[in-house]
């Protein structure tokens, strides 16, 4: 067997032993944005037709953007139904990011037009009564997390550079997309904090402004 065959067969096998099972609807569930200091933490839930294999899925971060735009439209004209949740900066600061992480899941798996028979999840657990799989690398060793990982990416990247970026002008948000970067951190010390910055996250970087920034 070539090997390209063998990792195929690798990302379906989560959702093979399921789909053997009479288990159809099968959800991947993944988040993005969890380690920025701006914005939403947003988060996909994904239901792939029962058989179907899609050639190029990965983890988000792996793929290029013009890659990334191509599949999730490819996502999300085959998907049986797909949601995206999202939570503010607000919310983030209010009950930690984690929290915020598995909620934005949980609204994203509710946000679902046909109700899922078992969730995939990468690297958590959702509050929901739905059986579950929390899967370390999910969304590299499962087609329906992967997919899940690129509409979240997707949609937050299309937030970041077609409102965000607009609204907040000066901080350099479609390019870095709220990450800690040179050029963030050097506008926040320009401009401070907009209303969709984490609080909860510069108070960390505070602590260490002579070096970080």
């Amino acid at each position: 067997m070539k090997k390209a065959e063998q990792l195929e067969i690798d990302r379906l096998s989560y959702e093979r032993a399921l789909w053997a099972e009479g288990v159809n609807a099968v959800a991947g569930v993944d988040e993005v944005g969890r380690g920025c200091l701006f914005g939403d933490v947003v988060a996909a839930a994904v239901i792939l037709p029962a058989g179907l294999v899609l050639d190029g899925i990965n983890d988000s971060k792996q793929l290029s953007e013009k890659k990334r735009d191509e599949l999730y439209d490819v996502i999300v004209a085959n998907a049986v139904a797909w949601s995206v949740g999202r939570v503010d900066a607000e919310t983030i600061d209010r009950v930690n990011i984690r929290q915020a992480s598995r909620l934005a899941m949980k609204l994203a798996v509710e946000g679902l037009g046909t109700a899922p028979d078992h969730l995939l999840i990468d690297a958590e657990t959702v509050d929901l009564r739905l059986p579950q799989t929390k899967i370390v690398k999910g969304d590299m060793l499962s087609q329906s997390i992967g997919a899940a990982s690129i509409v979240a990416k997707v949609t937050r990247d299309r937030l970041c550079a077609d409102i965000w970026d607009i609204n907040y002008s000066g901080y350099g948000i479609k390019d870095h997309k709220g990450y800690a970067t040179k050029v963030h951190r050097e506008a926040l010390l320009a401009l401070g904090p907009t209303p969709l910055h984490r609080r909860s996250f510069l108070s960390r970087y505070a602590t260490e402004q002579q070096t970080l920034f």
